[in-house]
């Protein structure tokens, strides 16, 4: 885009029949500046010279747009856009756009004067593959500058050929992560996320696109705070109860005209070559009825053959017929059904089964490992395959080593594996895929969690070729990349009764669900688990399963299913004999018992894990367990009992590397030396705990330390300093949401306030 905006402007004021100086007459800008924006001299201009100079030259909606975001790329290429931590989410452009002035202008009109917000619904009436998406990120893109706190996209799968659509609140997960909270910050429940993001947002500037919604019920609970945000949702659906209940300004989008749908295929092809064969470039037309996703599929087809004449082309897609179904009544798919079998039948046979392949993987993308697992060849013959049918608009690499289909091409692949693939061949490569993402997600879970009960696996499927992310930063990025395709993963697995595949599924995705706050993605995945485990008859496996679900329960604040869970965890792994099961799932029963007060009874379920583990020779799980049996003794008042194990434990612990043990070890310590009178010795526990703590982002248990280490200082007279840490305990716990927590801590503070704080 460089000197893009010179030449628009020139082109602009050419057209206007105005002189340099005329135009910096009316615009206020000085001849001397638009002498070096045409010539390309300076750079680009600021964003408030660029819309002074669209505003003196009157041109169409669409010229103006395209004016304005020559100027923002530039900006952007130099240097000049904000910077920081401000969410830039919006996908790339299209590289060609067309039309959709009345469109564009119905949007700028739902938005008003500069820099307000509103709410503006992009409904598809000309069926999918209308370029609902298309308008709302040329308008976003155009419009970045009115809104400077950031820009925030999300798809929320309304009408997508696999798996369900996005919930609101998987939805209010997403968006919230953009504001960088901590997970634990992020509240369980629809109503507090719902009511956490609208305060977040509340008098901020930023534009939403909402993409590809099902229906208001998904869309309302994710309308910002305020009116400052611009929102745009696009939807197969007209969404008409947002019209009703929250004013948005609806904004149908039917099928191009032909016109434009003319110049969207002369911008691909060149004006030269539909002027020599008209007949054919109007029949093309024709078959493509004005949606531009049947136009991208047919020019990108036509131009990778640039000697190919366009009425061969035109009769190849004449006589295609293929059995794409129609997503509704409503969807002009018949130009996409014939577009797409027209290309597919151009493929290689290498091409067209990878083609078909794709449409049967489950999840929104897929990355290029996953894809060679899935066709069961190479990673370098599965990229020149991929990039094959990128180039006939089959597959979007939508980032570095990632694709996906548009949703129409995916029924399409689908449909296509059905007819064409036999079954063996279908079920051998979705469970090559499947123990790609089991043994890739296997290596890497060891990466987080080095301490883990380990768990056997199977052997890859032959042309199955796994590859685990090489260290801690690269297993963290890929699992947050293929945590919906992990999990669709495992979906496809239990449907297919591979019930071994399943569980182990579960296993090699804890300790991403557990590091990332997902607690409800765990209770799914943790359930598939414990019903496919019962079905595969391994106690094993079984008491492992039910011990994850009933920790999972409890993290939700449902105890009796917990204890349930947990109780025949126990049974389970007394029936297999396992020591380390035994060990692990009389740990987790401690746990809850000790969360609900029962704390004797807590203390004899640690008894007899620590027992297990020191059969094992285990001495992490030794250390963490002792940890356990001393904060179980502090809280019944034994605590001399209670320094001892923490002491012991606290040896083990350091010697075996398990910072986050260590930590809970020494806050376990600050608390029994406080309750023993030794306060400076209690200070000194809780700042190694809180450093450790900040060493490992352990925001969670760094307030709960916080906390703790204000009482040993009140008691040594040290009140402001008591102060200042009760405070910042306060802060964290609010921002986790813990209420009992910081409601506590207020009245900590407001009794120190008072001058009767309790020693």
């Amino acid at each position: 885009m460089a000197g893009r905006f010179g030449v628009l402007l020139r082109q602009l004021r050419q057209a206007a029949r105005l002189t340099q100086e005329r135009l910096a007459e009316r615009s206020g800008v000085s001849v001397r500046s638009i002498r070096r924006f045409e010539l390309g001299q300076g750079g680009e201009p600021r964003m408030a010279t660029a819309r002074l100079l669209a505003d003196a030259l009157c041109p169409s909606p669409a010229e103006r747009h395209e004016l304005l975001a020559a100027a923002l790329t530039g900006a952007e290429g130099g240097g000049q856009g904000p910077v920081g931590s401000t969410p830039r989410q919006l996908p790339a452009q299209a590289g060609t756009f067309v039309g959709r002035c009345a469109e564009l202008a119905s949007v700028d009109k739902a938005f008003g004067a500069l820099g307000s917000g509103g709410l503006a619904v992009v409904s598809a009436i000309g069926g999918g593959g209308v370029g609902k998406t298309w308008l709302a990120l040329r308008w976003a893109y155009a419009n970045v500058p009115r809104f400077p706190d950031g820009q925030l996209f999300v798809d929320l799968r309304g009408f997508t050929p696999h798996g369900d659509p996005m919930t609101a609140q998987e939805a209010l997960r997403v968006l919230l992560g953009s504001f960088d909270l901590e997970p634990a910050a992020i509240p369980p429940d629809l109503a507090s996320q719902t009511a956490l993001y609208r305060s977040l947002t509340a008098g901020k500037r930023m534009v939403i696109v909402l993409d590809n919604a099902r229906d208001t019920a998904q869309v309302a609970p994710l309308l910002p705070g305020g009116s400052s945000c611009a929102v745009l949702v696009t939807s197969r659906d007209r969404l008409t109860g947002l019209v009703a209940a929250h004013g948005a300004k609806p904004v149908p989008l039917d099928v191009l005209g032909p016109a434009d749908a003319r110049q969207l295929l002369a911008s691909r092809l060149g004006h030269e070559r539909l002027a020599a064969e008209p007949d054919a470039a109007a029949e093309l037309l024709s078959c493509c009825a004005g949606l531009p996703l049947a136009l991208a599929v047919v020019s990108a087809r036509a131009a990778v053959r640039p000697s190919f004449p366009l009425e061969a082309l035109a009769a190849e897609l004449r006589h295609a017929s293929d059995r794409l179904d129609t997503l509704d009544a409503d969807d002009t798919a018949a130009s996409v059904r014939a577009s797409l079998s027209w290309t597919h039948g151009a493929l290689t046979a290498d091409q067209a089964t990878v083609f078909a392949l794709l449409g049967l993987a489950p999840g929104p993308d897929i990355g290029l490992p996953a894809a060679a697992g899935l066709a069961g060849l190479p990673e370098d013959e599965t990229a020149e395959v991929l990039r094959a049918l990128e180039q006939v608009s089959l597959v979007h690499h939508h980032l570095p080593g990632r694709y996906r289909m548009h949703d129409l091409v995916k029924l399409h692949a689908e449909a296509v594996a059905r007819r064409d693939l036999p079954e063996r061949t279908r079920d051998a490569a979705l469970r090559r895929l499947v123990e790609h993402y089991l043994h890739s997600a296997g290596g890497s879970g060891q990466l987080l969690d080095p301490h883990r009960q380990p768990v056997r696996l199977a052997p890859p499927a032959p042309g199955c070729r796994p590859r685990p992310p090489a260290d801690r930063a690269a297993t963290i990025r890929w699992f947050d990349a293929e945590h919906p395709n992990l999990l669709a993963a495992q979906r496809l697995a239990a449907e297919n009764g591979w019930h071994r595949e399943v569980w182990q599924l579960a296993w090699a995705l804890s300790p991403s669900l557990h590091r990332r706050g997902h607690n409800y993605d765990s209770l799914a995945v943790w359930s598939a688990a414990a019903a496919s485990a019962d079905r595969f008859a391994d106690p094993v496996a079984q008491s492992l399963a039910r011990r994850f679900l009933g920790w999972t329960c409890a993290l939700l604040d449902r105890p009796d299913d917990a204890l349930d869970h947990l109780r025949h965890a126990v049974a389970l792994a007394g029936e297999s004999g396992d020591p380390l099961s035994q060990g692990h799932a009389l740990r987790f029963l401690a746990a809850v018992c000790d969360q609900h007060g029962h704390h004797r009874q807590a203390l004899a379920h640690e008894r007899a894990a620590l027992v297990f583990f020191d059969a094992l020779e285990m001495p992490a799980w030794q250390g963490d367990v002792l940890n356990m049996m001393g904060w179980s003794a502090a809280l019944l008042g034994e605590l001399d009992e209670a320094r001892a194990h923490c002491e012991a434990a606290l040896a083990l612990l350091r010697r075996h590397h398990h910072p986050v043990s260590e930590s809970n070890t020494l806050d376990s310590l600050g608390y029994i030396a406080h309750r023993r009178g030794d306060h400076a010795m209690a200070v000194d526990y809780y700042r190694q705990a809180l450093a450790l703590c900040h060493d490992h982002g352990h925001a969670f248990f760094e307030a709960e330390a916080l906390e703790g280490l204000g009482h040993p200082y009140l008691a040594l007279g040290s009140r402001e300093q008591a102060r200042a840490v009760w405070r910042q305990a306060l802060a964290l716990y609010q921002t986790q949401h813990r209420t009992d927590r910081a409601d506590r801590v207020h009245r900590q503070l407001a009794a120190l306030d008072d001058d009767s704080a309790p020693h």
